[in-house]
């Protein structure tokens, strides 16, 4: 089981680093087109701008497994430690729960803009609002791959918890 998480972990990694690459030849391309040439692509701010949104929710998950997200964990600290596991248990389901709710509402929304076209590139934007279900159920994912650690330890950066 170990080896598949990693193997998830160096994925997910791999893409968002293959994908803030691309974003970034199409973001240096577009200021020395504004610069150096005649005219820039009307295309390249539309690249940046939704490979953004895309990795945003793409590394949401990696974050969430390095506790990079806001967290007040000092009032769980303070408690002994079965209700530490307690409110760990809560706060697990509760995330379960709201990652869930997004992917359904990210399915909603996606569905509703399944119409739109964006601007420059005429792409159909129900492919753009995908990013938004498609970060959440990676978000689930990694919970669910960290769940055990969290019970057990919480949010603690070590080098047991940091798989990758």
């Amino acid at each position: 089981m170990r080896r598949i998480e990693n193997a998830f972990v160096t994925l997910n990694g791999a893409v968002l680093v293959l994908g803030l690459a691309f974003m970034s030849v199409v973001v240096g391309w577009n200021v020395f087109a504004r610069y150096a040439l005649p005219s820039a692509p009307a295309w390249a701010d539309e690249v940046a701008r939704y490979s953004m949104i895309w990795l945003t929710f793409l590394g949401a998950g990696l974050a969430l497994r390095e506790g990079a997200h806001a967290a007040i964990a000092n009032a769980q600290e303070a408690l002994p430690s079965p209700a530490q596991r307690l409110v760990r248990i809560l706060i697990l389901l509760i995330m379960f729960g709201f990652f869930a709710y997004m992917v359904w509402v990210g399915i909603d929304y996606m569905n509703r803009m399944s119409v739109q076209k964006s601007a420059a590139l005429r792409v159909p934007m129900k492919w753009v609002y995908a990013a938004m279900p498609v970060g959440f159920v990676l978000l689930m994912i990694h919970l669910a791959l960290i769940a055990p650690r969290y019970l057990r330890a919480g949010f603690q950066y070590s080098d047991e918890a940091h798989v990758g």
